[in-house]
């Protein structure tokens, strides 16, 4: 095999289809997706992304940016990728409370490390998503009423811009570039590092309830009813879940319909468990697990788990209230005697600490919602005509309660939102930093949850 002539200028892999590794390198964790771009270039520094910025500027390749590839939706079929999974450094300085989190990172990289010096990540519903991508789209954890989006915690990025001069973009320095990158998602440069401040939880009451079948409708309209009165140190979600029947689920749960009831509130266990007592008095519960819990396992309030990669489909919405008319629209069209494919339907409580901007302002989209909501499968033979029918079917009905608003995290196949005077300046800032539009503003892979 003769080596690409980029190959001199960088440390990291640089591959062509038909090079043994190629595949391998452009792997996303949704198998659905599957990426053929003309080249690809395996970073293992911030040098190795500024030879293939400028590489690709000077050769006409779109370039995308692929850490773990969560969010992947669309395949990429041309230019040239960079991979930043090698790029993977975490150092954890427990007494400035900040992390410094290379660009290939995981949350499960840096969550035991912050926990080792008694500080918590604000991270995720699961760990095993990238660090930077999630950032990069805002990010709506767990904790999200009482910490507000994931990326009002960076302190500064360090960015490859798209004429391949390297920088650190902090609120004094390229504060519009740092304005951006809190939430703008993608097209503004390649994250090679950054910097974010840690909390303090010392005591976490957080878990899921889960209720049967026949309990399902009763729930969700109870816990829909329940969410205006809720703190804003709670954050709960509601997932109804339609196990299949395989012997990798357990028999109690196997082939069933089930609504799984999320909670978590930093503080002792007695302020959560009256927190949480309204909610385990909707109905008989199946299975409790809200109880104490060590913050360095949040993976356990969604039970998310360690996922595996698999191909997947989603499709989401914003909502800017939701009542017991919308209840009954998401049980018609997904509750336990709705004929649909989804293997997930989900509605997350947001706003508290969320609808709080930082100082200087960010770019995040969804701070006026209310909820989020999405659907999932993960049958491949359903998503070319199946889930998206049923999908457009749900959404349509949910239309009275919709946000103009949609976070990248949490859009899916949808198309991300920004109110328009974000959308302009979103813009603005793009052409600044990356004038010959090197950047592909969707960078598949980049925004995960």
């Amino acid at each position: 095999m003769v080596p690409h002539p980029l190959a001199a200028h960088v440390l990291g892999p640089v591959l062509s289809p038909g090079d043994e590794g190629f595949a391998d390198e452009v792997l996303t964790f949704n198998r659905a997706v599957v990426h053929t771009p003309e080249l690809v270039v395996g970073a293992t520094t911030t040098a190795d992304v500024v030879a293939a910025v400028r590489w690709a500027s000077e050769h006409g390749l779109p370039l995308t940016v692929l850490a773990t590839g969560h969010g992947a939706t669309v395949p990429v079929r041309s230019g040239l990728i960079v991979t930043t999974r090698r790029i993977s450094g975490v150092v954890v300085d427990g007494e400035s409370r900040v992390a410094t989190i290379g660009a290939g990172a995981l949350w499960s990289d840096v969550v035991p490390m912050a926990d080792a010096v008694g500080l918590a990540a604000v991270a995720g519903a699961s760990t095993v998503v990238g660090v930077v991508g999630y950032l990069l789209g805002g990010g709506l954890g767990p904790l999200a009423r009482s910490h507000g989006f994931s990326s009002d915690r960076v302190e500064s990025f360090t960015v490859v811009t798209g004429t391949g001069e390297v920088v650190e973009a902090s609120a004094t320095d390229h504060a519009d570039l740092f304005w951006a990158l809190r939430g703008g998602r993608g097209g503004l440069g390649v994250v090679t590092e950054v910097r974010v401040r840690l909390v303090s939880v010392p005591e976490l009451y957080a878990g899921s309830l889960l209720f049967d079948t026949e309990h399902v409708s009763t729930v969700l309209r109870g816990w829909l009813a329940w969410t205006p009165t809720a703190d804003e140190s709670t954050t709960t979600s509601a997932a109804i879940v339609r196990f299949p029947s395989v012997d990798a689920v357990p028999p109690p749960m196997r082939g069933r319909t089930v609504l799984m009831l999320r909670f978590a509130r930093p503080g002792d266990a007695q302020s959560g468990a009256l927190a949480a007592a309204p909610l385990r008095a909707l109905a008989p519960v199946m299975t409790d697990g809200v109880g104490v819990l060590p913050v360095a396992q949040t993976d356990r309030i969604h039970g998310a788990g360690a996922p595996v990669p698999g191909p997947s489909w989603g499709r989401s919405l914003m909502l800017t209230s939701a009542d017991d008319d919308l209840a009954s629209a998401v049980l018609e069209h997904s509750g336990p005697d709705a004929d649909h494919p989804f293997m997930a339907v989900e509605l997350r409580h947001v706003s508290g600490a969320t609808a709080h901007d930082v100082a200087g302002g960010s770019a995040v989209s969804g701070r006026g919602p209310a909820f989020t909501f999405g659907v999932a499968g993960a049958d491949p033979t359903t998503f070319e005509t199946v889930l998206p029918s049923a999908a457009a079917a749900i959404l349509e009905a949910l239309a009275p309660w919709t946000s103009e608003e949609l976070n990248p995290n949490f859009a899916g196949m949808s198309a991300a939102r920004w109110s328009e005077p974000t959308t302009d300046r979103l813009r603005e800032v793009r052409r600044r930093y990356d004038p010959a539009g090197v950047f592909s503003v969707a960078s598949p892979g980049e925004a995960e949850v």
